[in-house]
């Protein structure tokens, strides 16, 4: 019951908040200008950008209703994801008055909080069972410090990445949520399982507002934090005793854009440039040079997250 009452409650919370937020940015102005100049700003009128704010107080407000957990380990998770979504708004804000965050504080402050959950909790990629005699191979601790960290991260990042087309970062987190919660309520997790139906609730939530013509924008700061929720979710929950196959769960669950930016970041390096400065070299950017319309990219795209996730379910079942 639990589940399809935070599952309501968000989707409810973010359908009222979004339209009053959208009000709210554009009378204090807080909205994305249109850029031709840029390959990857293509919207062509000003873009409401506090979906944010309604994504991270509504999931915690919806998680912390329905758990009531306060341990250390959500509090700690708690503080963790607001260093992620405080360093977004910080860079959105930067992006809105035509200034540029510098990458490495940013790249500092996020790493930081990815280091911080896994140091003081217990969420971490800690081995692997193998798969010959079924014995489990504990890693080393640094490797497992470092294996977490780079999860956390790079799911957070990748998730922000794929965020340049209306409601398709937005989708993409919907559809990993789903399977991430079917992952957690079949492995027994409730609080994972809340935290993924939560998830999804307010996804579509903001999906109603950010699909194409977009109303309002989450930024790099609603970016952000699903992919750090997201990567929090599979790392706590898939990957805990992972077996060799079950390890392949959450990466499929979020395959398409982890498999994308290895892309991207391949052909970045090939072409000799900083791998963190955005360019039109995504999926998304690529399908639209190739001819299709906006919707079309992200349908398109759907369809391939929807088979991947498809395929991690099935990889469960097995």
């Amino acid at each position: 019951m639990s589940y399809y009452l935070t599952f309501f409650l968000s989707l409810v919370i973010m359908l009222i908040v979004t339209p009053k937020l959208t009000k709210l940015a554009h009378k204090i102005n807080y909205t994305e200008k249109p850029n031709p100049e840029s390959g990857r700003k293509i919207h062509t009128e000003s873009k409401a950008y506090l979906a944010a704010v309604g994504i991270f107080f509504t999931f915690w407000f919806c998680y912390f209703l329905f758990t009531r957990d306060f341990s250390q380990k959500s509090i700690v998770l708690l503080t963790s994801s607001f260093i992620i979504w405080c360093v977004g708004m910080v860079d959105d804000w930067f992006k809105i008055n035509g200034k540029d965050l510098k990458a490495l504080p940013k790249f500092i402050l996020q790493l930081f909080a990815c280091m911080l959950l896994v140091y003081f909790t217990n969420i971490e990629f800690s081995g692997i069972t193998n798969p010959i005699n079924g014995t489990y191979i504990l890693f080393p601790e640094w490797i497992q410090f470092l294996l977490s960290v780079l999860w956390l991260f790079g799911v957070t990042t990748v998730i922000n990445f794929s965020d340049g087309l209306d409601g398709l970062a937005g989708g993409i987190s919907c559809i990993s949520a789903a399977t991430l919660f079917i992952v957690s309520v079949t492995k027994g997790n409730q609080l994972l399982g809340i935290m993924s139906i939560t998830l999804v609730g307010v996804c579509l939530g903001y999906l109603k507002y950010n699909k194409y013509p977009a109303k309002i924008l989450m930024g790099d700061a609603g970016a952000t934090f699903l992919g750090f929720i997201l990567a929090v979710i599979s790392l706590d929950g898939a990957f805990k005793q992972a077996t060799a196959v079950s390890i392949f769960i959450p990466i499929l669950a979020l395959g398409l854009p982890i498999f994308d930016n290895i892309f991207v970041v391949i052909k970045r390096i090939r072409e000799g440039k900083r791998i963190y400065e955005g360019d039109s070299s995504q999926i998304h950017y690529r399908l639209i040079n190739k001819g299709l319309t906006q919707k079309q990219t992200v349908y398109v795209l759907y369809l391939v997250c929807i088979c991947l996730n498809l395929s991690a379910i099935i990889l469960l079942l097995l």
